[in-house]
């Protein structure tokens, strides 16, 4: 696959490789099958059975890989198959509500080893937040086997340049440059991203049948919607996560359904946000349901998806009653104009699987050298 190549950085090129051959390692564990061997890597890979061989003897002897058993013999010699060490490395998953801290600790496969739960107010100052998230990510006791840690936040945000924009009903975070502030406390690399992109990174790395999410297989076209202390989305449109050029895609708390409603934290009336926190305040949870509903019918007309995930502490609450009304209000709106029902679930991770996501965007740059989108 990489033969003739000219000009390309080795270095890279050389990661590159070895993120094909321990995304296939990390599959065939996941997927229970024993492991893989070396021709079935190069096979699949493009890469030459010298490249494999070389790739392999590094994992192996970086503590990555291990040999797993051999195949049955076909008349020649049996096979050595190789599985990946999923306790070799870990990542940290950090989810940043407004009111709570939610710290996983992933292993290479992408399943959560550890978790950890406490309250928060963002409200408080930047300094005691980053302390509030340097106590917890310490605590999980990873030592130097932690790549990084993610951090998934409420939005609006720039994930290129982890830094926050003005998140409703807290302004003092405008501007701050979170990823930079932590990896100088934690003295790790650290990746920022909106709480529901994260969370459809986890969704998507269920779908793939793996952790990573890196390359988004299987993924299809899907909207992720969180309920909780706010209203947003993460998009994925033909398997890979949607951000747009800022990350800006997925603010679906703000659309407006209604030009006189109630004022919202972002300043505008009406915001679908304001109307279904508003109606769960009151206890008026089928209300919330319908609106998120109204919501999401208007999300699959505009981009087509195939299908709604929900998720978030609201609707987690009572999962059946969101699930039935929001499947209601799109089997009326898009069968009448689309001809189609569109599947409604719930998102598998319960209310850690923003931050099961948010360790996923750190084991992306393992398997498959970038976050997908």
């Amino acid at each position: 696959m990489n033969r003739g190549i000219s000009g390309a950085n080795l270095p890279a090129l050389r990661h590159h490789n070895a993120a094909l051959v321990l995304d296939l390692l990390r599959a065939a564990t996941r997927h229970g099958t024993g492991g893989i061997s070396r021709l079935e890597l190069a096979e699949r890979t493009g890469l030459t059975p010298q490249a494999v061989s070389k790739i392999t003897a590094r994992l192996r002897a970086e503590g990555l890989a291990e040999e797993s058993g051999r195949q049955a013999s076909t008349g020649g010699k049996p096979r050595t198959e190789l599985r990946l060490v999923r306790g070799a490395r870990y990542a940290a998953g950090v989810h940043l509500d407004r009111d709570e801290l939610t710290v996983v600790l992933a292993d290479l496969s992408g399943e959560r080893v550890a978790a950890r739960t406490s309250r928060l107010d963002l409200g408080r100052p930047a300094e005691e937040v980053l302390a509030a998230v340097a106590r917890e990510v310490g605590a999980l006791d990873a030592g130097p086997a932690l790549l990084g840690v993610g951090v998934a936040a409420p939005g609006p945000l720039d994930h290129a340049s982890g830094v926050l924009h003005r998140v409703t009903g807290f302004p003092d975070w405008d501007g701050f440059p979170l990823r930079d502030a932590l990896e100088r406390r934690l003295g790790l690399r650290v990746v920022v991203d909106k709480d529901t992109n994260a969370a459809a990174l986890a969704v998507l790395g269920q779908d793939a049948g793996g952790g990573s999410g890196g390359g988004g297989r299987g993924g299809g076209s899907f909207a992720y919607l969180h309920l909780g202390t706010g209203l947003g989305a993460g998009l994925v449109l033909d398997g890979a996560i949607f951000r747009g050029e800022r990350t800006g895609a997925g603010e679906f708390g703000h659309q407006v359904v209604q030009l006189d409603g109630p004022v919202c934290g972002c300043g505008n009336r009406g915001c679908i946000e304001a109307m279904c926190l508003a109606a769960v305040e009151r206890g008026d949870t089928a209300g919330a349901a319908y609106l998120l509903g109204v919501g999401a019918a208007n999300l699959v007309s505009l981009l087509d998806i195939d299908r709604v995930v929900l998720g978030g502490r609201t609707v987690l609450a009572d999962e059946a009653l969101f699930g039935r009304e929001v499947a209601a209000v799109l089997t009326e709106r898009t069968a009448r104009s689309a001809g189609r029902t569109v599947p409604v679930s719930v998102a598998p991770g319960g209310t850690r699987v923003v931050a099961d996501g948010a360790a996923l965007l750190v084991l992306a740059s393992v398997f498959g050298g970038a976050v997908p989108g």
